[in-house]
């Protein structure tokens, strides 16, 4: 049953994130692009939807998600946390975007358990780079770790590994 879930949440993903998915709308009059995030004359951006992926741990198996939609400087989306035969994280992303940071929500199920966790990102070309977690013991959970870099870097994507 796990690992149905798992190709569930792939495909959803994979067609969210595939070629023939949204299209970026430039205020301006130019043809739209597929997944690029496109700016505007005074520097900001534009309605957009990208994906990224992160691979990391032993042989590259534990994966994160993310598909980003940009709007009137707003962001929603889905992140899942697929970590090597142990429990997922899946939920969604709701935040702000100034510039190239992003400050979001991240509202997620685990283990039956609903949770939520503010992250920061910065678009970098076609990275998204993300501020560490680190387990806070005063409140019991993981928050992002302020005092940290940016240092988890998604790579954008159109389709995403199985």
């Amino acid at each position: 049953m796990k690992y149905l879930n798992i190709i569930f949440a792939a495909a959803i993903l994979m067609a969210a994130c595939s070629p023939g998915g949204p299209k970026t709308e430039n205020k301006d009059g130019d043809q739209p692009t597929d997944s690029t995030l496109v700016k505007n004359n005074s520097g900001a951006a534009t309605d957009t939807s990208r994906c990224f992926l992160l691979t990391e741990g032993k042989d590259n198996k534990d994966t994160t998600t993310i598909e980003l939609a940009i709007k009137s400087g707003k962001v929603t989306g889905q992140m899942i946390w697929l970590p090597y035969q142990k429990d997922k994280r899946q939920g969604t992303l709701e935040g702000v975007i100034k510039d190239d940071s992003i400050r979001a929500v991240w509202s997620f199920m685990q283990e039956g358990m609903r949770d939520s966790i503010s992250l920061k990102f910065l678009l970098k070309g076609n990275l998204l780079i993300q501020k560490p977690l680190k387990f806070d013991e005063k409140i019991g959970k993981e928050q992002t770790d302020e005092k940290a870099g940016y240092t988890l870097a998604y790579k954008e994507t159109d389709k995403i590994k199985k």
